[in-house]
């Protein structure tokens, strides 16, 4: 059994789930919109551009998402999508494409106790995001 993250977002789930599969070499699976419902009792409250359920893999991982009625969204919190590029030109440009517009960057890009480059952010779709790349800290850590 494997956890699959769900993220839920206000009207943008469409073009953040398609930007996060651009930038992190995903595929987008499936979309299924408020208008593909069969009929109106199947639909979530607002309008047929909504999505309802849309599935993007990114390598062995699935990462769910869909639109929240305004009455049900709250933003998200107690937790980030994190990702360990690579290599540190690789976290760059990761960093470069999701950060930009960015609602915060918590912690900006440096170097920590564990990795050679940190950073936590939220994005412009008010995803909470940590990049992590390790490199050479990870050789002394305790297992």
């Amino acid at each position: 059994m494997e956890p699959t993250i769900y993220l839920f977002f206000n009207g943008t789930c469409l073009e953040a789930m398609t930007h996060y599969a651009e930038i992190l070499g995903g595929e987008v699976v499936y979309v299924f919109r408020n208008s593909d419902a069969p009929d109106a009792d199947s639909r979530m409250p607002g309008g047929d551009h909504l999505v309802m359920n849309m599935m993007v893999k990114l390598g062995a991982t699935t990462v769910m998402a869909s639109d929240s009625p305004d009455s049900m969204y709250s933003k998200p919190q107690g937790f980030r999508v994190q990702i360990a590029p690579p290599s540190l030109a690789e976290f760059d440009r990761i960093f470069a494409v999701l950060a930009k517009d960015a609602r915060a960057v918590e912690m900006p890009p440096g170097e920590t106790f564990w990795a050679e480059r940190f950073a936590m952010f939220t994005d412009r779709f008010g995803t909470p995001w940590m990049l992590n790349y390790e490199g050479a800290k990870n050789a002394g850590a305790a297992t």
